[in-house]
């Protein structure tokens, strides 16, 4: 490991218990920093409830951390919409987010387009699949930003059980993402969760930051953030134990394929544009060639789309 990253982890590394709420409350009062939380969701209509509950009461009715709750559906199929409305959540459908621009499947777009439809100056986010969820995950992660005023980034760190067994969940980090950062990233090997869902970032960082569209959207954004604002912009917090619904080995190769098609991206960034993938298939004169896209499609960085300067300069 660089000592680089060792100092990091002993300088940008906490622990959720090292800020009590007081303290952040007190920062949130002194800076006069605004709080948006945002629930990308789809078919999660039994947890989403719940988490928009906790949030509601431990963060808002009990003490004033956050601001603004925002679930943005991005098209599902249950009562995702409802039962997050009916818990209090603000519920905003993706489509209606920036209509100009046709919507395309993944969390990364979901994630995007929510920056429209808030105003936080701190803007946290947190998977809408989480069992057993605790208020920690958001005031863990928000409070640096409010503490620290040098931090731009906070990422979750958690436990992650499969089975019943310890740290044996985040295949997908553990096989690809962890790798690829080592190797290539060096800098961000001291992330525990590279790919978690729960981290909360500065409006000013997250405008100027392009979105993956899908799976690979966390890192691209550790990746690019890296590069914007440098490693000791960045940090996490230990919020405990992350449970919640496990993917499928299928699921899991698909999440790996655009992962590591977004750190592709980001080591040839101008080679490698829009690739393209030949195949085989055999026809009646033998095997015939069939060529197609790669999908690499990126939303620009926030800023740059005319609605939201529009906004901001309202």
């Amino acid at each position: 490991m660089l000592e680089e990253v060792e100092r990091w982890l002993s300088t940008r590394s906490w622990s959720a218990t090292e800020r009590p709420l007081h303290r952040i409350l007190a920062a949130k009062q002194r800076t006069g920093q605004t709080v948006s939380v945002v629930l990308p969701a789809l078919n999660e209509e039994e947890t989403v409830g719940d988490i928009v509950s906790v949030i509601r009461h431990d963060l808002m009715r009990q003490v004033p951390l956050v601001d603004e709750l925002v679930v943005v559906d991005s098209g599902s199929a249950d009562r995702t919409s409802e039962v997050a409305a009916a818990a209090g959540a603000r519920v905003v459908h993706r489509d209606g987010i920036l209509p100009r621009l046709p919507t395309v499947p993944g969390k990364g777009e979901v994630l995007w387009r929510s920056l429209l439809v808030t105003r936080g100056d701190i803007v946290c986010f947190v998977d809408a699949d989480l069992r057993d969820f605790s208020s920690d995950f958001v005031s863990g992660i928000v409070g640096p930003l409010l503490t620290e005023p040098d931090v731009d980034l906070v990422k979750a760190m958690y436990d992650r059980p499969l089975a019943g067994a310890a740290g044996q969940g985040g295949r997908v980090t553990e096989l690809m993402a962890r790798p690829l950062l080592n190797m290539h990233w060096p800098q961000l090997a001291g992330f525990v969760q590279p790919l978690g869902g729960e981290y909360a970032a500065r409006r000013s960082l997250l405008e100027q930051l392009p979105f993956p569209v899908g799976y690979g959207v966390e890192l691209g954004m550790l990746v690019d953030a890296l590069h914007l604002a440098g490693l000791d912009a960045l940090a996490q917090v230990d919020v405990g134990v992350r449970k919640h619904r496990h993917q499928d080995g299928q699921a899991l190769g698909r999440m790996a394929a655009a992962i590591y098609r977004t750190a592709q991206l980001r080591l040839a960034r101008g080679h490698l544009i829009r690739p393209s993938l030949t195949q085989f298939e055999r026809g009646e004169d033998g095997f015939e060639p069939r060529t197609y896209s790669v999908d690499t499609e990126e939303r620009p960085p926030m800023v740059d789309i005319a609605e939201y300067q529009a906004r901001k300069a309202a």
